[in-house]
């Protein structure tokens, strides 16, 4: 009976090890690459513009302001090109490409601006004095558009202060180092290459 209480105890130890290990090696992954934090910040930011891209398109067709179809078109351009230049720009066990880094930071800052000015197209058809837009159940959709641009903007600045990597590279200074048994007494090894 006391082996059956114990089991239990042993697999849910295991499971905490193995939670333990998997947290390790993706802290030591982190270490070894740490633009995959402000990558997968873009790819989120890129994400959810593209699964709310029906209230932008609707919105868009709506207000039919100057320029908010391009402001919207160049939006997912610029977003997918941003990453495809991030992706170059780290290439594996290579230096960093300065051009294509620049590059990237000025799509993201297109991004940016497009979101930027899109939002003020509909605030100005929110607002406007003549023929302006009221926001009702049947076009809720422009409202949640304009939300869904703050919030989009927020995602991008994150990942935009996510790419200065040396400063986070040194905030993952965390000893992911693996105790094994019997190398505590290290200090004793006589690495002179003497033979007695």
């Amino acid at each position: 009976m006391a082996n059956e209480a114990a089991a239990p105890k042993k697999a849910g130890g295991g499971f905490k090890a193995r939670m333990k290990e998997l947290g390790r090696k993706i802290l030591v992954a982190l270490k070894r690459k740490p633009q995959t934090v402000p990558l997968v910040v873009l790819v989120i930011a890129f994400l959810y513009y593209s699964l709310n891209l029906t209230q932008i398109s609707n919105t868009t067709a709506l207000i039919n302001g100057p320029g908010m179809g391009l402001a919207e078109f160049c939006t997912m351009l610029f977003s997918a090109l941003s990453l495809v230049c991030f992706l170059n720009a780290f290439p594996y066990r290579k230096k960093i490409k300065l051009p294509m880094l620049i590059l990237m930071l000025a799509l993201v800052g297109a991004v940016i601006y497009c979101d930027y000015y899109y939002g003020s197209c509909i605030q100005n058809a929110i607002t406007r004095a003549e023929n302006r837009i009221i926001v009702t159940a049947n076009n809720a959709y422009v409202g949640n558009s304009a939300n869904m641009l703050r919030v989009h903007t927020i995602i991008l600045l994150v990942g935009l202060s996510q790419i200065s990597l040396p400063v986070f590279s040194k905030l993952l200074k965390i000893d992911t180092n693996v105790m094994i048994e019997g190398n505590s007494n290290m200090t004793q090894i006589d690495i002179s290459g003497e033979d007695a």
